[in-house]
Parts: C-alpha cells; sequence; structure tokens
C-alpha cells in the first residue's frame, strides 16, 4: 500500500526513495559580462585546453544564478549583479560525460579601470576581447553559446538551445 500525505514521515521518505532514483542533470552556469567598448571577459582555465566564458559548474542544490555569483567572487574577485536570463542549453552525452543543462546570464557591463586577475589555480588569464577574437578563441560549442547569448541580449529575449543549435 503506497503512503499518502495523511502519514507524513512515511510519505516523505516514499518521496525521497522515488527521489533517489531519477536522473539527476550536471548544471553549468556562465556569464556575458562585458567592457564598455563592447569586449566579451574570456577567462583560461588552468584544467581543460581553451578559453572559456566565466563561469562554472554548480554545486549540490545551487541554483545555476549562485553558481556565476560564486565562480566570479572565487575566481576573478569580482562582484557581479545579473542582469537576466540569456541562454539555456542541453547538451548531448559527449566523451565520459552525462548530459548537462548550460546556462549564461547576462552580466552587463563591467567597468574596468585595473587588469583582471585569476584568484585562484583554476584560472591562468582573464580578459575582455572583442567578439570576433572570443569567437576564435572558444571551441565550437561555447562559441555557438557565446553567439546565442549575443543575440538574445540583442532582441531581449532568452534562447533554447539543444545541444548548441537554437532550431530544433
Amino acid at each position: 500500500m503506497r503512503p499518502t500525505p495523511a502519514d507524513p514521515d512515511a510519505w516523505n521518505a516514499y518521496l525521497a526513495e522515488g527521489n533517489a532514483t531519477q536522473a539527476r542533470k550536471r548544471v553549468a552556469a556562465d556569464v556575458l559580462l562585458r567592457d564598455a567598448a563592447g569586449r566579451v571577459l574570456l577567462v583560461n582555465p588552468t584544467y581543460k585546453p581553451g578559453w572559456d566564458l566565466p563561469g562554472g559548474m554548480a554545486e549540490a542544490n545551487e541554483p545555476p544564478e549562485q553558481t556565476v555569483v560564486r565562480e566570479l567572487r572565487e575566481e576573478l574577485g569580482l562582484e557581479v549583479t545579473l542582469c537576466g536570463l540569456l541562454v539555456v542549453d542541453w547538451v548531448a552525452p559527449h566523451g565520459p560525460w552525462d548530459d548537462e543543462i548550460a546556462f549564461i546570464f547576462e552580466g552587463g557591463t563591467l567597468d574596468m579601470t585595473e587588469e583582471l586577475r585569476p584568484h585562484d589555480e583554476e584560472l591562468s588569464e582573464a580578459r575582455f576581447v572583442a567578439l570576433d577574437k572570443a569567437r576564435e578563441l572558444l571551441r565550437e560549442r561555447m562559441r555557438d553559446r557565446l553567439d546565442a547569448a549575443v543575440r538574445a541580449a540583442d532582441e531581449g529575449r532568452p534562447v533554447y538551445l539543444h545541444d548548441g543549435w537554437a532550431g530544433w
């Protein structure tokens, strides 16, 4: 016999059992942050090849928008206020990785008077680059997300991608 909400302890145990068998998704959260000249902030991670947008992987039960704020604080010493959601991308399993949900948030314009320096060993470099140069430096998957984020910012509405593709 299935428990009911009339028995809260049994009901919660029943729900916890169901929760434990459901799929878990990895969550990545990045930010589109530009300077006054319109250049895009990129970071160079030490733990993988190529450049990336600033951000990272969510911790257990951490909302994606808090992930971005935490990662920028930890890795660059920046305090940012997000201005909205730009991209949600479902990323198919690839290599050893299960699927993930990747977010890009709008970070607005950062008025920097000094050079950005990484604050931990996860990054070797951080710099603002022209959009065309950013496209050259990013891997294809992130380049597609960046293009979608810029389009979403220009159009004022978020974009959903299916493995980097908007035409699903």
